[in-house]
């Protein structure tokens, strides 16, 4: 398993916005997603019928990037790795609870179990620059 290094979860815990990027027919799908940095993994919520759920079911590997672009201060991590979607049960429920206290727009319509899937990125590579 990856470790991340204590700037690189300053960092992570520091943002709520990501690109995650999927692929179907080896054709890159890039989205922005709001996620949580948790317990080394990057927590994501998503919908059912979506482009990234139709590619994850098929392809677990994807790729984050998370950001800060300034000109001359560019800040990133950039992970790959494989997704576990999380639909029920206590892991979902907790997730959830994350999710509900970071985010207004989960606490002004939340989901209960199997309504909307979680993904769980696990790093298998992952790369930084600018956070000393």
């Amino acid at each position: 398993m990856i470790k991340f290094t204590k700037e690189e979860e300053k960092f992570l815990k520091s943002l709520e916005e990501a690109r995650l990027a999927t692929s179907h027919e080896n054709i890159p799908h890039v989205k922005p997603v709001s996620y949580i940095f948790y317990s080394d993994s990057i927590l994501i919520a998503t919908d059912y019928d979506t482009r990234t759920w139709r590619n994850l079911k098929v392809n677990p590997n994807v790729a984050v990037v998370i950001d800060i672009y300034k000109s001359g201060g560019h800040k990133a991590v950039c992970i790959q790795g494989t997704s576990e979607i999380i639909e029920r049960g206590d892991e979902f429920k907790r997730i959830f609870k994350m999710f509900h206290k970071k985010f207004a727009w989960v606490r002004s319509e939340p989901w209960k179990e199997n309504e909307a899937p979680f993904l769980k990125i696990k790093a298998k590579t992952k790369v930084s620059w600018g956070l000393k």
